[in-house]
């Protein structure tokens, strides 16, 4: 399968996402820094390696995107926040994850790790979660809040399963959430772009890179 979008194609694949939802993407909002924190969401190399039969194309466009981003939040001193989807090698948290998907992110294995163009550094906080929302069952939520975080960036993959989960629970705790398009990815683009536009429905405020770098500036 040829992939959707590319890292030389996604400017302009994201114009064109932008126009398809623009109609229902009406709540503009504009970062405040102060109160600002970036999820980095499943980069992982389970996702991200070509090889991999869970490789998320979408994901590997969007790794300069990524790269600017969170030197972007790292220089303004605001919160960079990791997430990884793993698993207990016993398979005793799977539940029904593993009847729903081949394969298993295994923690402790290489694959689990944040792929190294995109490495937390030391310090860096990383949430170790066994469902799709990065708020469920784990820490987020206590550190964002010990933070002053008010307004949420979530990024990475898949735009449709994490990124889609963690973006509504953030918003069911009254997080401003920020959804960049060409900051997300997932494996085909009828998904992703369904994402764009139910979360600009509803959820979020969907903008781009560029946007969330100028605010950051």
């Amino acid at each position: 399968m040829q992939p959707y979008v590319t890292a030389d194609s996604l400017k302009e694949k994201t114009q064109t996402w932008l126009k398809q939802i623009a109609p229902f993407n009406t709540h503009e909002m504009h970062l405040d820094i102060t109160a600002s924190a970036l999820i980095v969401v499943d980069m992982q190399e389970f996702f991200l390696d070509p090889a991999s039969p869970t490789f998320t194309c979408g994901g590997e466009a969007i790794i300069p995107n990524m790269q600017s981003l969170i030197a972007a939040f790292r220089k303004k001193g605001r919160p960079v926040i990791f997430t990884r989807h793993v698993h207990h090698p016993s398979g005793m948290d799977v539940g029904i994850m593993g009847w729903w998907w081949d394969g298993m992110c295994r923690e402790g294995t290489p694959e689990s790790e944040v792929h190294n163009a995109l490495a937390p550094l030391q310090g860096e906080k990383q949430i170790l979660k066994h469902r799709y929302s990065a708020f469920y069952d784990t820490d987020l939520e206590t550190i964002l809040r010990c933070q002053g975080v008010k307004d949420l960036v979530v990024s990475g993959i898949m735009t449709n399963m994490c990124c889609e989960s963690t973006a509504r629970d953030a918003y069911y705790r009254d997080y401003r959430v920020f959804f960049p398009a060409d900051g997300t990815g997932s494996v085909i683009e009828e998904m992703h772009t369904a994402s764009l536009l139910n979360l600009a429905f509803g959820f979020a405020h969907i903008n781009t890179t560029a946007d969330i770098l100028a605010d950051l500036a």
